[in-house]
């Protein structure tokens, strides 16, 4: 728990978001697996706050349900008319009030479009605005290029924020200033909610502005500090798809970082794409052109891609992975998969399994030492162990209204171009013919045969294919076997 625990944190997350040109409300654009909100709110969650509400507004309904899957004790506010920042930290500060909750401490207010923020920047701002003593207290930070941007003018003796004045309206000399205003701001609670009675509207917009928060606390004899975030790209709000991808970007290669310090070797970290909930252990290994996402998991020594796509999937130690997509599946220790090959939720491979060359599975136990080499289709299925399944296999589980299962036993070999009609089993240690369409279920040690005799019928060509090129062949064929004899 952080030692200087929040009473609140209130998540402004109530805006259009217009200019992302999207059905989707802005909030809920997601990077790195998560949304745009749920970043925000798991990095608030590492203060552990007495309360976390999200002020929300445009498409309301979608956003409140969005957090209620991603944190259950998240509280929501409406704000149902846009009247300014001020406006929505008031409706989520009443919202507390409403339901008997009485702040006693310090309130950390943040953006909902901040993905890049971290837990460890808002735990020094809580810390800063404690040990200095502040009634209220800016992130701030320090950008190359501070146009545009609201600039934190200073007291040059004691360092107290005296001013944050917007681009339009600073001079040269606060123009030259490279500290910038993040949105990003801890009060007193008792303070915070003195003053924001006290914010007018008497502005351009005719909204109620919390920035206005700090003037009149200053005025009132308060002091205003701020606090540097040490890397300015975690300020960044996302307003369009542009800065959606470069948040992206930046986002993955902290990641990607994070994960070679820890001792995963990543080829090519330009075309890696992972999630925040994807896990790694020591000497893991990932190579180029591979994307993993959800709650997959690579343990020591795994190998995945080149070219792969891996979705909530747990590859085990020493597995290999290649040229293949696999989603919600289970990949056993020294397992080899791919190249193309399609892991569908419920694979479960066992150790030192193959699912080979275009070998499509979904719900399907493959057992220890058991190959599915190539070509073949396995669903709904439990294969034991070290059986082999021959290539151009299909196991028919669908009879257009329901689902059947297979059960092959251990130690089986089935024949090449096999068709296996479900509901079926085939016992341990039996055999398949190659070409076999198995319906009945085959006792251990058997070998079932399921095809027609071969026959042939002689000059069939010649009778019904006269003048083509296979009849000229053929006969050409047949003056050389009399030649030769």
């Amino acid at each position: 728990m952080s030692a200087n625990r929040p009473a609140a944190v209130v998540v402004l997350a109530a805006g259009e978001g217009t200019r992302m040109k999207s059905t989707t409300p802005k909030v809920l654009h997601a990077l790195c697996g998560r949304s745009l909100v749920g970043h925000v709110v798991a990095a608030s969650r590492e203060l552990s706050p007495e309360h976390l509400v999200v002020v929300v507004g445009h498409a309301r309904e979608r956003v409140s349900a969005h957090l209620a899957e991603i944190d259950a004790e998240v509280r929501t506010a409406v704000q149902h008319e846009q009247n300014g920042t001020g406006h929505a930290v008031r409706m989520g500060l009443e919202e507390l009030s409403d339901s008997g909750v009485a702040l006693d401490g310090t309130v950390i207010v943040v953006c909902g479009d901040t993905p890049l923020l971290t837990g460890e920047t808002l735990q020094r701002l809580a810390a800063a605005h404690a040990d200095d003593g502040n009634a209220v207290t800016v992130l701030s930070a320090e950008v190359p290029d501070a146009t545009g941007y609201g600039r934190i003018v200073r007291d040059d003796a004691t360092g107290a924020v005296t001013a944050i004045v917007e681009h339009k309206d600073a001079t040269a000399t606060q123009r030259a200033i490279r500290e910038i205003n993040s949105g990003v701001f801890a009060f007193d609670a008792q303070l915070l909610t003195d003053a924001l009675g006290k914010v007018r509207t008497d502005n351009s917009q005719g909204e109620e502005y919390l920035t206005d928060v700090l003037g009149i606390l200053r005025e009132a004899g308060h002091r205003v500090g701020a606090c540097v975030a040490a890397d300015h790209r975690e300020i960044v709000g996302i307003n369009n798809r542009v800065q959606l991808a470069e948040a992206n970007r930046l986002l993955n290669d902290r990641l990607l970082e994070r994960a070679m310090l820890s001792g995963v070797t990543v080829v090519d970290p330009a075309t890696t794409w992972v999630d925040v909930t994807v896990t790694f252990e020591p000497d893991s290994l990932v190579h180029p052109g591979t994307q993993l996402l959800g709650a997959t998991h690579l343990a020591a020594r795994a190998e995945v891609g080149p070219n792969s796509r891996l979705t909530d999937t747990a590859v085990g130690q020493g597995a290999v992975v290649a040229f293949t997509v696999a989603e919600g599946a289970e990949i056993g220790a020294g397992a080899s998969v791919g190249p193309y090959a399609y892991l569908r939720p419920g694979s479960r491979l066992g150790a030192k399994a193959k699912a080979g060359t275009y070998v499509e599975m979904k719900n399907a136990t493959i057992g220890e030492g058991t190959k599915v080499p190539h070509l073949s289709y396995v669903g709904d299925a439990t294969i034991g162990e070290h059986t082999n399944i021959g290539a151009a296999s299909v196991f028919v589980n669908y009879d257009g209204v329901n689902k059947h299962h297979t059960t092959i036993g251990s130690h089986c070999r089935t024949g090449a171009d096999n068709m296996l009609v479900a509901p079926v089993t085939i016992g341990d240690g039996a055999y398949t013919a190659a070409g076999s369409v198995i319906t009945k279920d085959v006792p251990p040690g058997s070998l079932a045969v399921a095809r027609g005799q071969q026959r042939n019928i002689e000059g069939w060509v010649a009778r019904k294919r006269p003048g083509s090129a296979a009849a000229r062949a053929a006969e050409a064929a047949r003056r050389e076997d009399e030649g030769q004899q």
